[in-house]
């Protein structure tokens, strides 16, 4: 490792920059959005979905958190690096950039169409570009002031929820009068709390292990991060329960109060409830929310590619001009790579809008399922031969390490037979692809 390049990145992350920036990831178009289509393939069960896949999350951070405090200054993709070889460190580390793109394509995009609910006569493609500029310029700040914005950022979206899971627990309890108080009614009323079958609740993980993608990032994080291997295991084990609260409590409320088959899919569940209460300027008020929340993702995305593509410049995994640093300690070269690709997908999509959304929207998914099978195998692989004896272990190993990886292998199959991603894991595939033959002739030639 290039230990100048990477020295030359700055350690102002705090623990509440690192969670919230990790979080503004997770929490974006999939709670706020996605949750009706979860609710739709499940029903109200669909709430062990997102337990189980918190689970499977759980393991994954632990393993990252582990190898944080045996391998201090190195990140996610170091791990990987450091169980097996450059050749696959390269080949995640360039398909974790492919994913943050493609999701920060789909979250500026899905913007600019936010920002048309208050400005109809203005073309998307110029609201799309001005959401990727304003992201970009927010990238150009030095990591604390970006760590400081996102938290902000991704602290309106998470206060929006704790307002809504309140507020909807009072109307489900008649505490706030409406007409009929549902109750638990809704919970069976209508098929049962399993309608479609256990079955359904498998179906409906392709679209979670999606909504949870982004979690990760913390690995990113701890180049930047002060004394990373003590701050680490004390945010993960707080991240992961928020996370699974966060997703599960809302949706208890939203299928308490609106029977899960009567659900619509072209508005969001959170603001269907919102109109429910008569609450004026619902609309609005969530609007600025979903504005909100996929500026938070794409920022979260840009900063996660950025520090991605400087971690393999240093490693001579890709051009060393990308680890190139600012005054800041803002990786510009790199920042600048990225916001020619969302520029240029951000016109893309204005060209073909529906077919760019319809090939990247599974991308996130199985790239996540990818990296977080290779962050598991990492832990497996590196805990029989530490230098040093870890301050946090995860409980069970090999045994709950070993059944999370074939867990997610599994998910990871069942993503690439499913009809509805075709399109996107084909693209997947092919990259990879890509990838792996690029990195035979790469790394031949090293040894040569």
């Amino acid at each position: 490792m290039n230990v100048k390049e990477e020295a030359s990145l700055q350690k102002k992350l705090r623990p509440r920059h690192i969670t919230f920036m990790a979080m503004g990831g997770v929490i974006g178009t999939g709670i706020f959005k996605g949750s009706s289509e979860t609710i739709g393939l499940a029903g109200p069960g669909v709430i062990f979905t997102y337990i189980f896949a918190g689970i499977l999350l759980l393991v994954v951070m632990g393993a990252i958190a582990e190898m944080a405090t045996v391998y201090p200054n190195m990140n996610m993709k170091d791990f990987i690096r450091q169980a097996f070889d450059e050749r696959l460190s390269f080949i995640v580390g360039w398909l974790y950039c492919f994913m943050w793109l493609s999701v920060c394509v789909i979250e500026v995009i899905a913007a600019g169409s936010f920002l048309q609910y208050w400005m109809p006569d203005v073309p998307l493609w110029i609201l799309s570009l001005a959401s990727a500029v304003f992201i970009l310029l927010i990238n150009t700040m030095s990591v604390g002031n970006l760590g400081e914005v996102e938290f902000w950022l991704a602290g309106i979206k998470i206060g929006m929820i704790i307002i809504f899971i309140v507020l909807g627990g009072l109307l489900l309890f008649g505490i706030i009068p409406s007409d009929p108080t549902p109750y638990l009614s809704n919970f069976t009323a209508h098929g049962g709390f399993f309608p479609n079958g256990w079955t359904a609740i498998i179906s409906a993980l392709l679209v979670v292990m999606f909504s949870y993608g982004g979690s990760e990032l913390i690995g990113l994080t701890l180049t930047e991060t002060e004394n990373a291997d003590k701050i680490l295991p004390k945010v993960v084990k707080s991240f992961i329960l928020r996370v699974v609260l966060f997703y599960t409590l809302p949706i208890l409320v939203i299928c308490g109060l609106i029977p899960w088959n009567q659900l619509s899919d072209q508005t969001s569940p959170f603001v269907q409830v919102l109109s429910s209460t008569g609450l004026q300027g619902a609309a609005h008020i969530m609007n600025f929310i979903l504005i909100t929340a996929v500026l938070s993702a794409a920022n979260s995305g840009i900063y996660g590619a950025t520090r991605m593509l400087h971690s393999l410049a240093t490693n001579n995994e890709a051009p060393k001009a990308l680890a190139k640093t600012s005054a800041k300690g803002v990786p510009i070269n790199s920042l600048i790579l990225c916001a020619v690709v969302l520029l240029g997908g951000s016109m893309l999509a204005y060209v073909a809008q529906d077919q760019v959304f319809g090939i990247l929207l599974a991308v996130p998914g199985f790239v996540v399922l990818l990296v977080w099978i290779s962050i598991c195998l990492s832990q497996l692989k590196l805990r029989r031969s530490y230098p040093t004896q870890p301050t946090f272990r995860i409980w069970g190993y090999p045994y709950i390490t070993g059944i999370t990886t074939l867990c997610l292998m599994i998910i990871a199959v069942l993503f690439i037979f499913d009809a509805n991603n075709r399109i996107s894991i084909g693209a997947c595939l092919i990259f990879l692809a890509f990838l792996i033959v690029w990195s035979i002739f790469k790394f031949r030639k090293s040894a040569h």
